[in-house]
């Protein structure tokens, strides 16, 4: 039987993992949660191992039922105009949210957590066999990502990143002078920790994917890592270690954060110049 972060569990069953999660947290029955909702005890059990599809106005009744927002509401979405790979649904929606530490390495890419609208829109703009409403829902659903950067109690952030990164053309200067602002400005958050790894530096082990590392309260640690083809996410001990080990050998290389924000600040101002 497939894990709840299996990248095969298809957005159906990712709806009723999260739904009976939430039914079992809040204390209720079937029963009882199909007469808050307006629906039959039956129909909640389908639903919760994946042979109903629910409609986008039950998803909003869950929402209200169990005060999350709008969760189950991007949930349902997802499962008819889903705005991402399959495999990194589950990240995004389910596990990144209710992370207590994120930590990340990027050697060729602003973070998506971190990007603005117009960077984000022409990283997506490199792959020609999109279409301009793809890049937008796209573009839409990265910058509803960053939406756990202005919470009350936002998790804490730790970033590593490739100088080389802050020189790489996306876009054009403007965009890139607009992009290291932000990223000036986010860095400078009391939960966020920012650090550059040198151009000149050795340490080759960076260079084989970028990834994310999520802490959780209630849940084991889990990584999402990309790949040129298909990325992964997995909370197995193995995968896990592994990308701890290598995001430790990759912050052992990397500038403070002090001179890290310093460094972001100088190549800005150099971008301005040219735009």
């Amino acid at each position: 039987m497939a894990n709840d972060l299996d990248p095969r569990l298809t957005p159906v069953q990712r709806f009723g993992r999260e739904l009976a999660r939430a039914r079992k947290e809040a204390g209720l029955s079937q029963e009882r949660l199909g007469t808050r909702l307006g629906v039959s005890g039956s129909l909640v059990g389908h639903i919760e191992i994946g042979n109903r599809t629910p409609k986008p106005d039950l998803a909003a009744r869950c929402d209200e039922v169990f005060g999350t927002g709008d969760f189950f509401a991007r949930l349902c979405k997802n499962i008819t105009s889903p705005s991402a790979p399959h495999w990194f649904l589950r990240w995004s929606d389910e596990i990144e949210p209710r992370a207590r530490v994120l930590r990340s390495w990027d050697p060729l890419l602003i973070p998506g957590l971190f990007q603005t609208e117009d960077y984000a829109r022409a990283v997506f703009r490199g792959d020609l066999a999109t279409s301009e409403h793809e890049i937008e829902e796209q573009v839409a659903a990265r910058m509803a990502r960053q939406i756990i950067l202005d919470r009350d109690r936002p998790p804490a952030l730790w970033v590593l990143l490739d100088e080389t990164v802050l020189h790489r053309l996306i876009g054009s200067p403007r965009i890139m002078y607009e992009q290291l602002d932000r990223l000036a400005a986010i860095a400078s958050r009391q939960n966020v920790r920012m650090q550059l790894l040198p151009c000149e530096t050795a340490c080759t082990c960076g260079l084989l994917s970028s990834f994310i590392i999520a802490e959780m309260q209630d849940a084991p640690t889990a990584v999402s890592v990309d790949s040129a083809a298909k990325g992964e996410v997995s909370a197995e001990y193995e995968v896990t270690s592994m990308i701890w080990e290598r995001y430790d050998r990759i912050r052992a290389e990397a500038y403070r954060p002090g001179q890290s924000l310093e460094i972001v600040k100088e190549v800005r101002d150099q971008w301005k110049q040219k735009s």
